[in-house]
């Protein structure tokens, strides 16, 4: 085959190919149409379908509001019915109430005018009968005017001038019978103005405690004190027998001991090694024996003080010493040995005034509580030990008679043991001599004034002079001038049957009548 003939085979393949697209195009539009179509129609008959279903459901919604709508209307309308009718049933008891009340209020009314009526009766009834009182008084007075022959301004000055004459002749007995008395009394009462007067004597006095304290320069001196392992500070307590408080006080260590002396050797000892530094048990012991030698040196100087001061003469040595001691001891916060020889000036002032033995009475007053300066190593009292030691260093009989007796363990029966006993009192209870709990002194000053309190009549009450003397406010109008003598001695009883206190109270009884009036 020649090129010709295949390119006439070709060309005629090329048109055949055209016209055969030509013819099928058309047909393939016709088909696409076809197909569109029917798709249309399906989706017109979905959406039909959905737009049913829709109108179903909207349907149905309707209905069930339209139901719900019914029944919310249907229980609002239920709620507003039972809400109305329990107000009504409210407002009717409430005219029930009301009506009730008017009722009450006119049943009173008619009441309160019956009882009027009833008053207005027997206020007429009584003035009839006060006109007739008033009728029958004058009767009789005009009848005792006829009788006494003396009218009734007469009779006032007949009666007025019999009871001025009888209470004249009741003045002059009194007044007889109480000066009687106060002769009676009159040295008594001497003897009591010169023991208040003694007891208002100026004397010093120290308040001791049972701890002392001794100021650090730093608190890294505590560790030093305590020394390694605490060696230190066991030779100081072991060599004084005091205890060593170290705390959280910042510089400064507590000494505690009953035994003043103790304490104040281990005080000169500690203060002596922190200003020395060189702190170790050799150093300890010698510094615990110079403070020591010191306290006995100075115990012996103020033992031989109070003897200089008293004036006594011949006296032991060892008792000089033992009266040092008591420099170092404290009663009720009063210093024995300032207490001594208080109690040997006061003594030996009242045997001057007596005439008695001026010198025995101080000696034995200086020596009466000796034995304190050995309660904390001898068993016994004060005054057992006292004696012993008085015994001992052959004292005068007098002397340990009054040092037995001053306490009352023994009758006294001399008059220096009576002098002591009573110069003992005066020291100890005159004001400000012995410090007492600042608790214990509050509730006996609230104890006295409820005492005073408790009686009838008592309109106010204050303690004063420390609780020494306390003065009660009477009301005139419930205790007579008579009755007042009677609350003051029934005070003092129970105040000595209820409270101890040293010395005495003064009970103070005040009862005041005023009458006032304006000139105008």
């Amino acid at each position: 085959m020649n090129s010709s003939d295949i390119l006439s085979l070709v060309i005629c393949g090329v048109i055949a190919l055209f016209v055969g697209l030509l013819i099928a195009f058309p047909l393939g539009v016709q088909y696409r149409k076809k197909v569109a179509e029917a798709e249309l129609g399906s989706a017109e008959e979905e959406a039909k379908r959905v737009l049913s279903d829709a109108i179903k459901t909207a349907e149905s919604k309707k209905k069930e509001a339209l139901v719900e709508a019914k029944d919310e209307i249907h229980r609002m309308r239920s709620e507003a019915d039972k809400e109305l009718k329990e107000r009504r049933s409210e407002t009717q008891r409430q005219e029930r109430r009301l009506q009730q009340k008017e009722e009450s209020l006119d049943r009173k009314t008619e009441n309160l005018e019956k009882k009027e009526e009833a008053l207005g009766e027997k206020l007429r009834l009584a003035e009839a009968k006060l006109e007739e009182v008033e009728k029958i008084k004058q009767h009789q007075f005009d009848m005792l005017e006829r009788i006494s022959g003396y009218t009734a301004e007469q009779a006032k000055e007949y009666l007025l001038a019999n009871l001025e004459n009888e209470l004249t002749h009741e003045k002059a007995l009194k007044i007889s019978m109480f000066e009687a008395r106060l002769k009676d009394e009159s040295d008594q009462k001497a003897r009591e103005i010169i023991s208040q007067a003694i007891q208002r004597c100026a004397a010093d006095h120290v308040a001791e405690v049972t701890v002392s304290v001794v100021p650090l320069p730093n608190d890294e001196m505590k560790g030093r004190i305590i020394g390694r392992e605490g060696r230190n500070i066991r030779t100081l307590e072991t060599l004084t027998g005091v205890d060593l408080i170290i705390d959280d006080t910042p510089e400064a260590i507590t000494l505690s001991s009953h035994d003043a002396v103790k304490r104040e050797i281990a005080r000169i000892a500690l203060e002596r090694l922190i200003q020395d530094g060189r702190i170790h048990p050799a150093r300890i012991e010698e510094m615990v024996e110079k403070a020591r030698r010191e306290v006995e040196s100075k115990i012996k100087q103020d033992g031989e003080r109070a003897v200089m001061e008293t004036g006594i003469h011949a006296l032991h040595p060892e008792l000089v010493r033992l009266l040092g001691r008591m420099r170092y001891r404290s009663s009720y916060g009063q210093n024995v040995l300032v207490h001594s020889i208080e109690v040997a000036q006061l003594a030996g002032i009242m045997a001057a005034e007596l005439g008695a033995d001026a010198a025995l009475a101080r000696r034995a007053g200086l020596l009466h509580d000796i034995g304190k300066a050995l309660t904390h190593e001898v068993e016994g009292s004060h005054v057992a030990i006292g004696v012993d030691v008085a015994r001992k260093y052959k004292e005068n009989a007098d002397v340990i008679h009054a040092i037995e007796a001053h306490h009352g363990d023994v009758e006294p029966k001399t008059v220096v043991a009576c002098l002591v006993q009573a110069a003992d009192a005066i020291s100890a209870a005159r004001p400000g001599a012995r410090r007492e709990n600042l608790e214990n002194y509050i509730k006996r000053l609230e104890k006295l004034e409820s005492i005073a309190n408790s009686f009838e009549g008592v309109d106010n009450c204050f303690a004063i002079q420390a609780g020494r003397e306390v003065r009660i406010m009477l009301k005139p109008e419930v205790v007579s001038d008579d009755q007042m003598t009677i609350v003051a001695r029934q005070i003092v009883k129970r105040i000595e049957d209820e409270m101890d206190y040293p010395g005495q109270i003064k009970v103070h009884v005040i009862r005041e009548t005023r009458a006032i009036e304006y000139a105008k």
